[in-house]
């Protein structure tokens, strides 16, 4: 009897340890306008959006909102020195986990291909449509006016 005492004992705490990272992901994000997010903060993290490892989190597929999350944050984003920026979705790529996996325990990053004006070549932006966390610019750009 001891024994499945601490085995629903060890399964509650489990249970409320992935409760709580869930609610860490789901960061409810300010909107300039239905098709644009308002982001201020430029990150500090030269990886963050620019690398598989570190995506922007923008939520929303629970929602039946993920890609317009997408386009809202990149619609959010100018050129470094405030040029208006183009994108093009590039393809699906990079498994993650995440505990809002549809199936099994991992998603998949949505890769997008950035430039602008004057832009020697275009920059790929790696987006979770799955997990909502902060949203920042990434090093290079700067926030559309």
């Amino acid at each position: 009897m001891k024994k499945y005492a601490s085995i629903l004992g060890l399964l509650v705490i489990l249970a409320s340890c992935s409760v709580s990272k869930n609610a860490s992901k789901d960061v409810k994000h300010e909107l300039r306008d239905n098709g644009t997010f308002l982001i201020t903060e430029i990150s500090t993290d030269k990886t963050y959006g620019l690398s598989p490892k570190n995506p922007v989190e923008v939520g929303g597929v629970d929602k039946n909102v993920g890609p317009l999350n997408e386009r809202r944050y990149l619609n959010a984003l100018a050129g470094p020195n405030g040029e208006t920026v183009s994108y093009y979705r590039a393809g699906s790529c990079c498994a993650i986990p995440s505990e809002k996996a549809i199936f099994g325990d991992k998603v998949l990053l949505d890769n997008y291909r950035v430039t602008w004006e004057g832009s020697k070549d275009t920059v790929s932006i790696y987006i979770n449509m799955y997990d909502s966390g902060k949203l920042q610019i990434p090093v290079g750009f700067t926030a559309k006016k």
